[in-house]
C-alpha cells in the first residue's frame, strides 16, 4: 500500500499521510463510467502514522507486509526510505527503525518515544532478528515483525524545560511528599522532634527498602528475549 504525506511537523509526534487502496483501485478501474465520489472516497482515505524524523510534506513511503519482489513505485531505494514500513527480513543490517512489532500482525509496540530508534545488529537464518534497543540492550525478535525506518521524530522533547508546577498537573503528575515530612502513621521515616533524617535506611511507605540494589521484580518475569543485560554486556 502506497502513501503520500499530507502534512507533517517537526514537533509532531504524529503525521497525517493520503493511503491509496490498490484492492479498491482494481475494482474501480472495471467500471465503465467515471468515478463516483464515494469511490473516491474508497481510493484514498487518511490516517495517522508516528512521525519519522526528516519525513516531509509530500514524500510517498510505502508499508509492505510480504517480500519487495517487483516493487517498482517511483521510489529510489524502498530499503533506505524513511518511513516504509516492511518486515525486518526485508531490510540490511545497520538500519535504524522504530515502531517495532512484539509478534508478527501484533502492531507496533517497541521504540515509539519521541527521538528513540532500534538498530538492526543481526539477520539470522533461523527466522530472528537481534534489535539493539534505545537502552543499548539486544533482543531477539521473529524476522517477520514489521518496523518503520528511521527514527521518530522530536528528538528534541528531553531538552524541554517545564516553566511552572502546573505543566507538570498537566501531564498529570502531582506533588510528591518526603516521608519525613509526615506523621508517623502515614510513612515510615515520620515523626519525631525536630528535623529528622528518618531513622533508618530508606523505604517505601509500605517499607520495602528502596536503596542498595533490593530487588523487586520476580524471577520468573525475567525478559526472555534479551541477549545482553542493560548497558550492553553479555549474559
Amino acid at each position: 500500500m502506497a502513501a503520500a504525506v499530507k502534512s507533517a511537523t517537526l514537533r509532531s509526534l504524529f503525521t497525517r499521510i493520503r493511503t491509496f487502496s490498490t484492492t479498491a483501485a482494481a475494482s474501480a478501474s472495471t467500471a465503465t463510467s467515471k468515478p463516483s465520489s464515494k469511490e473516491t472516497a474508497r481510493l484514498f482515505r487518511y490516517s495517522y502514522i508516528v512521525a519519522p524524523d526528516n519525513l516531509h510534506p509530500g514524500m510517498k513511503i510505502m508499508n509492505r507486509s510480504n517480500s519487495l519482489t517487483g516493487w517498482n513505485q517511483g521510489l529510489i531505494d524502498p530499503l533506505s526510505q524513511v518511513g516504509n514500513s516492511m518486515p525486518l527480513s526485508s531490510m540490511r543490517i545497520g538500519t535504524f527503525v522504530h515502531c517495532v512489532e512484539h509478534r508478527p500482525g501484533e502492531g507496533a509496540k517497541y521504540v515509539r518515544s519521541a527521538g528513540t530508534s532500534a538498530k538492526i545488529m543481526k539477520l539470522g537464518e533461523d527466522g530472528q532478528c537481534v534489535l539493539k534497543m534505545p537502552s543499548g540492550r539486544e533482543k531477539i525478535f521473529d524476522s517477520k515483525c514489521q518496523a518503520t525506518i528511521g527514527r521518530v521524530s522530536n528528538p528534541e522533547r528531553k531538552h524541554r524545560k517545564l516553566r511552572k508546577a502546573g505543566q507538570s498537573r498537566w501531564l498529570g503528575r502531582r506533588p510528591v511528599v518526603r516521608g519525613v515530612a509526615m506523621n508517623p502513621v502515614d510513612h515510615p521515616h515520620g515523626g519525631g522532634e525536630g528535623r529528622t533524617s528518618g531513622g533508618r535506611p530508606s523505604v517505601s511507605p509500605w517499607g520495602k527498602p528502596t536503596k542498595g540494589g533490593y530487588k523487586t521484580v520476580l524471577k520468573k518475569n525475567h525478559d526472555d528475549r534479551a541477549v545482553t543485560k542493560k548497558g550492553g554486556r553479555r549474559g
